[in-house]
């Protein structure tokens, strides 16, 4: 039985990951991801509902506009298949539970936000007003006002941490060192984690972000690398672990 949810999140999530794309690629150019049917980037043409099954679509395409035969953009296929496989391992991680839609909101944050921010370097503010209100609500739902109230101070606490990182880069490289869609990000960062975590996160997000940057560095000669998508696999990272503070004391303690 397992296995067949496994099978039902992994499809939800191809889908959800095709309109996850859809608002990711649409919002920071101002465009409406509810009105408006898709279609072809070179020629224009209204995609059918053929045209736009995940994953498969593009498969039996063979990648390429059936109206133009021009090649299709692969990152809404690739987009699917991330979202799909995250799903089913948000469901195998923490089955039906309240932590399973905590995990299904990071992955559906990532998802978007890493469309958005590595195609315009822009962290749309809907999608970050969305989450924290979502984020909110929730533990409202499930653990009551107090917790939710402190999860808002932990968010603020966050985000007054990362715009203090960002005066200090700004000072020390004499340009923008951060940009303030990532000093909200962590705002709803805090909202699932506590401060402590939360600094974890920009470690590990600062981590993984060096080789990466250092390697589009020296291949296009590009100073500027989007920190959203790291920011939220350090997120996403910590929350599917389980990692809390008990587990990094006693790790510190056996060293």
């Amino acid at each position: 039985m397992k296995i067949l949810y496994l099978i039902i999140f992994f499809i939800l999530g191809t889908l959800m990951g095709s309109f996850y794309t859809v608002i990711g690629s649409r919002l920071p150019k101002g465009e409406s991801f509810i009105k408006g049917r898709s279609h072809c980037d070179h020629c224009n043409n209204k995609l059918s509902f053929l045209d736009m099954i995940p994953i498969i679509s593009f498969i039996f395409l063979k990648g390429k506009c059936r109206y133009c035969n021009s090649k299709i953009n692969p990152l809404s296929t690739w987009m699917e298949l991330f979202t799909g496989l995250l799903f089913s391992l948000a469901f195998f991680t923490f089955g039906f539970s309240k932590e399973l839609f905590y995990a299904l909101g990071i992955v559906s944050l990532l998802t978007i936000l890493s469309v958005s921010d590595i195609s315009y370097y822009i962290i749309p503010d809907e999608v970050l007003i969305f989450f924290s209100g979502y984020f909110i609500i929730l533990t409202t739902i499930t653990s009551g006002v107090l917790p939710a109230l402190y999860s808002i101070l932990s968010g603020a606490l966050l985000f007054g941490f990362m715009y203090l990182v960002m005066l200090i880069g700004n000072y020390l490289f004499k340009k923008e060192s951060l940009g303030g869609g990532d000093i909200k990000l962590m705002f709803v960062v805090g909202l699932v984690l506590n401060p402590f975590l939360g600094l974890l996160v920009i470690f590990i997000a600062s981590f993984i972000a060096l080789p990466i940057s250092l390697i589009i560095l020296w291949k296009t000669k590009k100073n500027l690398v989007p920190f959203g998508p790291f920011l939220l696999t350090g997120f996403m990272f910590i929350y599917f672990t389980r990692l809390n503070m008990d587990i990094i004391i006693d790790f510190i303690k056996s060293i």
